[in-house]
């Protein structure tokens, strides 16, 4: 018969008690044993003298026989000095198994799906507004004009008294700046100048005439000298 020394569960729900019993390994866990060795109470606090007792004689001579302590009875053993227990390494402990990985793999894949189906809707919308801005710019629609239209309504009118600039009309005014203006010098089109009265007008003749009336001869008739000369 396998011996092996181990924790026999009591006390009510929620609130565990242990005893440390002897008993045949193909026993219950809470069944038959052979003899009670200690008591282990988790809810009292791990410096507590009264959290793990133990009948140090009586589990000698057990494990003399060839009792085999289970790992959570060898942790007390080690404790108390009875017994050693060897450092283990198991690194698989915390790995999860096939089923676990399985769940796992389908979860990242339905996430995955989630994320791409959330953004599908996204990805044509925007899509689909940039076609709508493209058609716009491109070419002016009733639509555009339209909003044209309730932009210029919805403008606050102008100020009362102010008078929008003419363009019409700027080419003549610039043609006028670029004539002379007789008024400046003193003079005007319609009246000479002071003084312009004594002056004659030009006359049509050759200069000759003109200047033979500066010098108090006449043209027509010749001078004294020149009536001698003919008479002679």
């Amino acid at each position: 018969m396998a011996l092996a020394i181990r924790l026999s569960r009591g006390g009510a729900k929620k609130r565990p008690y242990y005893r440390i019993v002897v008993a045949d390994s193909r026993a219950p866990r809470d069944g038959r044993f052979i003899e009670k060795l200690g008591t282990y109470n988790p809810l009292l606090a791990k410096d507590s003298p009264e959290r793990v007792k133990l009948d140090t004689d009586r589990i000698q001579h057990w494990l003399a026989v060839g009792a085999q302590p289970s790992d959570r009875v060898l942790r007390f053993l080690d404790a108390a000095g009875i017994r050693e227990r060897a450092a283990r390494n198991n690194p698989k402990k915390a790995e999860p198994g096939e089923k676990a990985k399985e769940r796992a793999e389908e979860r990242t894949k339905k996430a995955a799906e989630a994320a791409e189906a959330a953004a599908a809707p996204q990805e044509e919308a925007e899509a689909v507004v940039g076609d709508e801005v493209e058609a716009a710019t491109a070419e002016p629609t009733a639509e555009t004009e339209a909003v044209a239209d309730e932009v210029a309504e919805q403008a606050p009118p102008a100020a009362e008294g102010a008078e929008t600039p003419d363009t019409s009309e700027a080419p003549a005014e610039e043609a006028a700046a670029d004539q002379p203006d007789a008024t400046n010098e003193g003079e005007s089109a319609a009246e000479p100048a002071e003084g312009a009265e004594d002056v004659p007008p030009p006359s049509t003749e050759s200069p000759q005439p003109a200047e033979a009336g500066a010098e108090g001869q006449s043209s027509e008739e010749p001078a004294e000298g020149a009536a001698e000369d003919t008479k002679a």
